[in-house]
């Protein structure tokens, strides 16, 4: 199995999950096809274990922003806030501080109050980041992303990561993105999908116990070849290891053109 780089937050070493195989057979789907042949490139895990609200936190940071950003940014405010009682630190902290803890990852002002009425919210409904981490595992993913969606900025992509790295949940497939592009790009969700509609595509077409490593997977696929602007197959083909699967939605190898799938439509 390829060795997961540490610097992949989505995953990495410190990203929680254990090493896993999963038998590929014949797919079902070519969604499933793609997920296959990323478990053959990069990593194979099954997701979990992570505590839920430090989770819920390392996402908000992430937001709007990437892993190189947002890392320092979580690394200062454990170090300040101590990873102990986290939420009632943090649900205490005075915003100015927190801000300026957490300003490498980026509107950090909004990220701020952000964390803070979460901790609030939290401590309130549940009285402790214990209690919500059980209810985060033991509950319906269906009632545990509505109370997540239920929270002050907090979107689909920040519950479903809460989902899958803290509840270990199988079936969640998070959509960042990176995944967005990937898989309207590819032809397997409609050009013009929104986050949404990518997710329940994916969910509906991959076997619930690949989506974890699917997700994580894609995300370092998205980086090392199916970038934005310029994806490998712009100027070879057979430089993507997903050439055979994928429809080349937006990209025009002959004019060296890579436009959003959603203006292909």
């Amino acid at each position: 199995m390829p060795e997961e780089p540490a610097n992949n937050i989505s995953g990495g070493i410190d990203g929680g999950g254990r090493p896993a195989e999963f038998s590929h057979g014949e797919p079902a789907s070519r969604a499933e096809a793609v997920i296959d042949r990323l478990g053959e490139l990069y990593w194979q895990k099954q997701y979990g274990g992570q505590d839920a609200f430090t989770c819920l936190v390392r996402t908000i940071l992430s937001q709007n922003t990437s892993d190189v950003a947002s890392q320092p940014a979580h690394n200062s405010l454990l170090s300040r806030y101590g990873r102990d009682d986290l939420a009632v630190s943090l649900a205490g902290a005075a915003h100015d501080e927190l801000a300026a803890t957490i300003k490498s990852a980026g509107l950090y002002n909004q990220k701020a109050t952000v964390i803070i009425d979460a901790a609030s919210r939290i401590l309130e409904e549940y009285g402790s980041a214990a209690s919500f981490d059980e209810f985060v595992r033991d509950e319906t993913p269906e009632t545990v992303r509505s109370a997540l969606l239920d929270i002050r900025g907090v979107g689909p992509k920040t519950a479903d990561c809460v989902l899958l790295f803290g509840g270990g949940r199988d079936g969640v497939f998070p959509v960042d993105t990176h995944v967005h592009r990937i898989y309207r790009r590819l032809g397997i969700a409609p050009p013009d999908a929104d986050h949404e509609e990518v997710r329940a595509v994916l969910e509906r077409e991959v076997p619930a116990e690949k989506c974890g490593f699917g997700h994580t997977a894609s995300i370092q696929f998205g980086r090392e070849y199916c970038t934005a602007r310029k994806p490998a197959c712009l100027d070879d083909p057979d430089a993507c290891p997903m050439a055979d699967l994928c429809d080349q939605v937006g990209v025009y190898p002959v004019d060296g053109d890579v436009v959003d799938p959603a203006e292909t439509v």
